[in-house]
């Protein structure tokens, strides 16, 4: 029994780890291909190290088979990952041959978030791409993805995000041509987005021009009702609603193609802030808001902006809400914007220091006594928006694609908001026991 007990502890504290790489452009066995087995605890630690057989396949045996682990693969210098959660017996990766230049691949959409401080405006950009290669290839190239940003902007961060992965950093580099960039980062089957913050001058006014390089389904100007749109050529952009975002407005270009002139001009400030009023919605779409910029009006009295899908364009159309398709995207920016936006973290940051508690935080001696404060209310609408998906996904509503994209952003949302939540607990009990 002595000997049993030891063997089973040794088993509980061992696992093994078999699996098999495929090159999904060949169908074939991937053989000779690098796997890494990597830990992912208090950062990411290498815990062993193979290469496939001729079948493709590899195995692990480790000791440390706590918490969970990544299976990374190299194939033509191109890294592909898989996780493999705790007792996972078998994880099977998928490749695929890299080249520097590949056909089906095309652009999906641009997103520009606008937003504006009196001396400072602001723009998060994310790009979505598409590889839809046949064979299916990975393009890896230096310039896999070039664009341009306005002269005399300041990069602030940039990230990149494959297919059902989460958002790493990556650099884009700087080409001959002034306010030309490209990222580097390999095009996998599959979609690929990227995303970068940058922020420059500003007096209360700016022309912004997108500079496209390549045609686009769609390009999206999301910026505060607060700040005026102008289009430079009347007829490109409609005026729509962002989902779940009655404070913005959207103004979309269609089918636009590399080259095309899509200069706007935007006046005025305001930043983009999380939508507090799930609360108070109710079940209908159409909550307009007052427009700061329409002199107190609202969507629904005489002469004001309407900013409901289709509104300023007469009676809406049959043809399907373009910002729909997008639902993700848009989500997962403001994601972004609350998480790292230059414009708006440098106006909450400042605000917090000179008044000791967070801006989104209404003070405490100002709040009523019971009422939530912002961070709940924003939790308890991606609450509600996390219910509706999932009605509208069992309605059948939404595509999986497009319910897979709209839950990763909310998620990833939800986490950041979670997270910030827990920060300014502990930065209050600090400043409780500070004051004891």
């Amino acid at each position: 029994m002595f000997f049993l007990a030891l063997a089973a502890g040794a088993v509980a504290s061992a696992q093994n780890l078999a699996g098999t790489v495929t090159n999904g452009t060949t169908n074939t066995p991937a053989a000779g291909d690098d796997v890494i087995l990597i830990k992912l605890a208090q950062g990411m630690e290498e815990a062993a190290r193979t290469k496939t057989d001729s079948k493709g396949a590899f195995h692990f045996d480790f000791k440390d088979a706590a918490g969970p682990h990544l299976v990374r693969v190299i194939h033509q210098g191109v890294t592909y990952h898989r996780m493999a959660p705790p007792a996972t017996p078998s994880v099977d990766v998928q490749v695929f041959d890299a080249a520097k230049k590949v056909d089906g691949i095309s652009s999906t959409a641009d997103l520009l978030y606008v937003q504006a401080k009196p001396d400072e405006l602001g723009i998060t950009r994310i790009f979505a791409i598409n590889n839809a290669s046949r064979p299916p290839r990975t393009q890896m190239n230096d310039h896999n993805f070039e664009f341009y940003i306005p002269s005399g902007a300041k990069i602030d961060g940039a990230q990149a995000q494959t297919a059902g992965g989460q958002w790493v950093n990556a650099t884009p580099a700087p080409q001959p041509e002034k306010g030309r960039y490209a990222f580097d980062f390999p095009l996998r089957p599959g979609q690929t987005d990227f995303q970068i913050t940058y922020r420059l001058p500003y007096n209360g006014t700016a022309k912004i021009d997108p500079r496209p390089l390549y045609p686009l389904q769609h390009l999206v100007i999301i910026l505060p009702q607060s700040i005026k749109f102008s289009a430079t050529k009347e007829g490109i952009y409609d005026n729509k609603q962002p989902p779940n975002q009655p404070g913005a407005i959207a103004e979309v270009a269609s089918n636009t193609q590399a080259g095309q002139a899509l200069s706007f001009t935007v006046s005025g400030t305001g930043v983009l802030q999380e939508d507090n009023s799930g609360s108070d919605s109710g079940a209908g779409g159409d909550r307009g808001g007052a427009d700061p910029g329409a002199g107190g009006e609202t969507a629904t009295s005489p002469g004001a902006r309407d900013n409901r899908p289709g509104g300023g364009l007469g009676p809406p159309s049959e043809a399907p809400d373009p910002l729909k398709q997008y639902r993700g995207w848009i989500l997962g920016g403001f994601g972004l914007l609350l998480g790292a936006g230059a414009i708006y973290i440098a106006a909450r940051s400042k605000a917090s220091a000179a008044s000791g508690f967070p801006q989104d935080a209404t003070p405490p001696s100002a709040r009523p006594p019971g009422a939530p404060g912002r961070s709940v209310l924003l939790l308890e609408a991606l609450k509600e928006e996390l219910f509706q998906l999932e009605v509208e996904h069992k309605q059948g509503a939404v595509s999986q694609a497009e319910y897979e994209k709209a839950k990763a952003a909310l998620d990833q949302t939800l986490e950041r908001a979670l997270k910030r939540g827990e920060a300014r607990v502990s930065l209050a009990d600090s400043a409780g026991r500070d004051q004891s």
